[in-house]
């Protein structure tokens, strides 16, 4: 979910055929990354799951991408689409495509991966009772409403229908190696999505019994997992030899679970890391200070954003949402909290990508005249103490005060912070929609599509969509979007339903992160991917 760049390289006709994929490094010399071998010890926090299929969240990911390989990955340069596991991807009208995988390939338990692997995970990702995470990633596929049903009073005592189907109409096996999928309308970027690591593939022991996945994952990827998941300590993993693809450059990856940022760079120093892809920002100066050259540094899409809980009767007036928006100094929180590094957020789409727009977001300047005189019209804050919330350990405690403070400075509102929650915890708490104040949250890019930060994030009923925002033009302008003849009238739609987003603020856009990482003398080739972050199996020690 993070990287760079992007501008977007699909095909923007109606027939669209990926390049097969080459290798993955940062540099194309011979000689760069040619040693292999080793164990890499990375920085890690928590995974909420493993099993693609429900993991959302960048420590997750983090993991998931060397376990499991899908139809697409990203150029670690450009970020551009690449063929991975497809052999092909092609259609005539962007709604019905024709996909055929390459031969040879398995799960580390023997089974193929083909077609019919693709499909079962799908479905099992798409199928309502199955609650997971990455099912809204299948919901252009036909026959979603099928195997979904709604719960008829949210958490009141009645529960949701069985849905009508268990499979999705939309996926079809043609043979062993090719299937189709129709969507139940015509997508132009369907083919740079899939590289998501919510479309990989799934053994069926893992469907069988997923719970048991999730801990010890039976991966098709060119690393598989040695023992199984130790929590808040470890996961170790070590090279596939069911693999049939490039094979990792280090042995063995130790993804070693901190619970603080801080306790991970303390451990960096200590010589026992050689990777940490983030780092506290109050030690930044004294990584750059200490490591030189082997700080890495890039600019960001990863977008930080105070959500407002809309289920909640104090934030439904967006005159209230825009007050508190318009009572914060961005720039003077960057330049405090992070030394200048970030770039304040005047829109919802990173400025990396085609089709960002600066000053969209026209209440994301301070003004706090023009804020009392919102909040007066909106009848006054009526909440009580404002709850800011955020996870723990991630080093957020500091800007979040900063917001508090601004806002109770500008609106008199006074304020508390809530940061004990470690980030699978707080994760739960965003989907049962308990959030009793504003929530630090983050958004990067899981493909390489100026949507991935729209629809996902505040499209009616997304599973990211934690303000719960609902707003039928803004729905209606990305489905002719995603309809459009080509990707410059995508983003003309894509643009309008952010102007929407930037009137009625159900998140304020707080700022962009700049991406910094870490490496140990024992690294000979750090790769970072423009999209997908640090790439430890294309990593290689010396």
């Amino acid at each position: 979910m993070r990287g760079k760049f992007l501008k977007v390289a699909v095909a923007a006709t109606a027939t669209a055929m990926l390049a097969t994929a080459c290798g993955g490094g940062s540099d194309d010399s011979d000689d760069a990354g040619s040693q292999s071998g080793g164990e890499l010890r990375v920085y890690a926090s928590e995974p909420a799951f493993l099993l693609p299929s429900n993991g959302n969240d960048e420590p997750s990911i983090y993991v998931i991408r060397q376990l499991y390989r899908g139809l697409v990955k990203y150029n670690a340069e450009t970020g551009e689409a690449e063929n991975d596991l497809a052999e092909s991807i092609t259609s005539d009208d962007k709604k019905l495509w024709t996909i055929k995988l390459k031969d040879g390939y398995t799960f580390d338990n023997g089974e193929p991966v083909d077609a019919e692997s693709f499909i079962r995970s799908w479905n099992y990702a798409a199928y309502g009772p199955n609650a997971q995470n990455n099912g809204y990633f299948m919901k252009r596929i036909a026959g979603i409403k099928d195997v979904t049903a709604e719960d008829p009073d949210g958490d009141g005592p009645k529960t949701a229908p069985e849905p009508k189907a268990k499979t999705l109409s939309g996926l079809k096996k043609v043979d062993d190696l090719t299937f189709t999928v129709e969507l139940s309308s015509p997508f132009t970027g369907f083919p740079t999505t899939i590289g998501y690591s919510g479309f990989f593939p799934m053994a069926q022991a893992c469907v069988d019994d997923a719970d048991a996945c999730n801990e010890t994952p039976i991966g098709n990827g060119p690393y598989k997992i040695e023992g199984a998941w130790e929590r808040g300590v470890q996961i170790n993993l070590t090279r596939s030899d069911s693999w049939n693809g490039e094979p990792g450059k280090p042995d063995k990856i130790n993804y070693r679970i901190f619970a603080d940022v801080g306790s991970g760079y303390s451990a960096f120093q200590a010589g026992e890391l050689d990777v940490m892809y983030t780092l506290p920002p109050e030690r930044f100066k004294d990584a750059k200070a200490s490591y030189g050259d082997r700080l890495f540094e890039q600019p960001g899409d990863s977008f930080n954003y105070v959500g407002m809980p809309l289920y909640n009767e104090n934030f439904k007036d967006k005159r209230v949402r825009q007050a508190f928006s318009l009572a914060i100094d961005r720039q003077s929180i960057v330049d405090a909290v992070f030394d200048g590094r970030y770039s304040p957020a005047t829109g919802f789409i990173a400025p990396t990508f085609q089709g960002a727009r600066e000053g969209v977001c026209t209440y994301c300047k301070k003004d706090v005249e023009k804020a009392k005189a919102l909040l007066a019209e909106a009848g006054g804050w009526k909440g009580g103490k404002l709850v800011l919330w955020a996870n723990a350990g991630a080093g957020h405690d500091a800007w979040l005060q900063a917001v508090g403070d601004q806002i109770k400075a500008a609106l008199g509102i006074d304020y508390e912070l809530k940061v004990n929650l470690q980030f699978p915890e707080y994760l739960e708490t965003a989907d049962n929609r308990k959030f009793t104040g504003p929530f630090r949250l983050g958004w990067g890019p899981d493909y390489p599509f100026l949507e991935t930060y729209l629809t996902p994030v505040y499209g009616t009923g997304s599973d990211s969509n934690n303000s719960t925002f609902s707003n039928p033009e803004f729905d209606s302008l990305m489905k002719q979007g995603d309809s459009a003849a080509t990707i410059d009238e995508a983003i003309t739609f894509y643009q309008k339903g952010e102007d929407i987003l930037a009137e009625e603020l159900p998140v304020i856009p707080m700022f962009w992160r700049k991406e910094a990482a870490l490496y140990s003398e024992n690294v000979d080739n750090f790769v970072w991917n423009q999209v997908s972050g640090a790439d430890y199996g294309a990593t290689s020690l010396k």
